[in-house]
C-alpha cells in the first residue's frame, strides 16, 4: 500500500442528509431501504433465492431490455447455441436482480463480513505495481455486481473517482455514503477529471469504467467483439498523465458459496502506446477477456453499440 495525501478540495460531492428525505415524496424509496435492511440482516442464499423469482419477473415484463440484451449476445457471443444464450439471459436478469438486493451488503455490512463475502484475487498485481513506484487504474466494465466488487478495493486501499448521480437524491445518499465510508473521495461528474488526477498523483486509485457511450463527438470507434463500438479515447492519457498502470478487474458470483469472487488482472502491458485507436482497442480487448471470466455479470441490458458511424444503421 502507499501513503497518500487527502485532499481538501470545494469539487469533493457533498452528501448531506436533509430533511425533505423524511417527506411523502420518498416514502416509497425509505420502504425500499427497509426491505434491503431487512434482507441484509437474513442469510444471504434468501436474497439470492428472491433475486432469481425476482429477476425471471423483471425479465419477463421488460421486453426493452430483454430485447437489447438479446442482441448483444448474438453480437458478442456468436459461438454459444441459441440456447446456451437464452439461458445466459435468463441468468443475467437474476444477476441483476441480484446486485440489487445485495446493496445492503455493500452499504452496511461490517469490513470483516464484506471481506468474507467478497473475495479479492489478484491483489499481488496492485502491489508490484506500486512497488514499482505506479500509480493504479483499476480498469472495469459495467458488470452487475461493481458496487461489490468495488468495495474489494475501497476496503484496501485509498480511492478517488466519479459518480453517476440517479434522480431520487435519497438512493444517491445511500449510493455515496456507502461508497465513502472506508474514505472513497467521491466527485461528481461535473468536476471533469483534473481533481482526481491530482489524487491518483497522490496514491489514490482511480476506478475508470471503460465501456461508456458518450456519443460520436467524444468518441473514437475502436472493436470489440468483433464490431465497431464508440470508445472514449481518455484510458491511455490518464495512465500517461498519471504515471499509471491499467489493471482490469471483474467481479464474478459463486452461487453455491454465495460469494462474490473479485478478479484483478495483470497490468496491461505497453500501455499506453501513445495512439489512441491502438490505446482504445487494447482497452476493449481487455474488456473482452474480462466478460469471458463470467458473462453473466456482464451488462448485456446496456446499449453497448448504440452510436454507430455515420451512415450506419442503429442497432437497437
Amino acid at each position: 500500500m502507499t501513503e497518500t495525501k487527502t485532499p481538501q478540495s470545494s469539487l469533493v460531492l457533498p452528501n448531506p442528509f436533509k430533511p425533505a428525505f423524511l417527506g411523502p415524496r420518498y416514502w416509497g424509496t425509505w420502504l425500499a431501504i427497509g426491505i434491503l435492511f431487512v434482507l441484509y440482516l437474513l442469510p444471504i442464499s434468501w436474497s439470492d433465492a428472491l433475486a432469481s423469482k425476482l429477476g425471471d419477473l423483471a425479465r419477463n415484463i421488460n421486453a426493452k431490455r430483454r430485447r437489447i440484451a438479446r442482441i448483444n449476445l448474438q453480437m458478442c457471443l456468436p459461438e454459444l447455441s441459441d440456447e446456451q444464450r437464452k439461458q445466459l439471459l435468463h441468468n443475467h436478469f437474476r444477476a441483476q436482480m441480484r446486485s440489487v438486493l445485495h446493496l445492503g451488503i455493500v452499504w452496511w455490512g461490517s469490513k470483516k463480513y464484506l471481506q468474507n463475502r467478497i473475495i479479492l484475487h489478484g491483489q499481488e498485481h496492485i502491489e508490484q505495481t506500486l512497488a514499482r513506484g505506479k500509480s493504479v487504474i483499476i480498469m472495469a466494465g459495467h458488470c452487475v455486481g461493481l458496487d461489490a466488487a468495488g468495495s474489494s478495493i475501497l476496503m484496501r486501499y485509498p480511492v478517488t473517482g466519479p459518480i453517476k448521480l440517479m434522480r431520487n437524491s435519497l438512493i444517491n445518499y445511500f449510493i455515496v455514503r456507502g461508497r465513502a465510508r472506508y474514505g472513497t473521495i467521491i466527485y461528481s461528474r461535473d468536476a471533469g477529471l483534473r481533481p482526481i488526477i491530482k489524487d491518483v498523483r497522490a496514491g489514490h486509485i482511480m476506478f475508470y469504467l471503460s465501456d461508456e457511450d458518450l456519443g460520436r463527438e467524444r468518441s473514437i470507434f475502436a472493436p470489440l467483439f468483433g464490431h465497431t463500438k464508440a470508445t472514449i479515447p481518455v484510458l491511455g492519457r490518464l495512465a500517461k498523465s498519471c504515471n499509471a498502470e491499467v489493471l482490469p478487474l471483474m467481479g464474478c458470483y459463486d452461487y453455491e458459496k454465495h460469494q462474490y469472487q473479485v478478479h484483478v488482472l495483470p497490468a496491461l502491458e505497453n500501455f499506453p502506446r501513445g495512439d489512441d485507436l491502438i490505446d482504445a482497442t487494447i482497452m476493449n480487448q481487455s474488456i473482452e477477456t474480462l466478460v469471458r471470466l463470467c458473462p453473466v455479470e456482464y451488462f448485456w441490458t446496456f446499449r453497448l453499440f448504440n452510436t454507430r458511424p455515420e451512415g450506419e444503421a442503429k442497432i437497437y
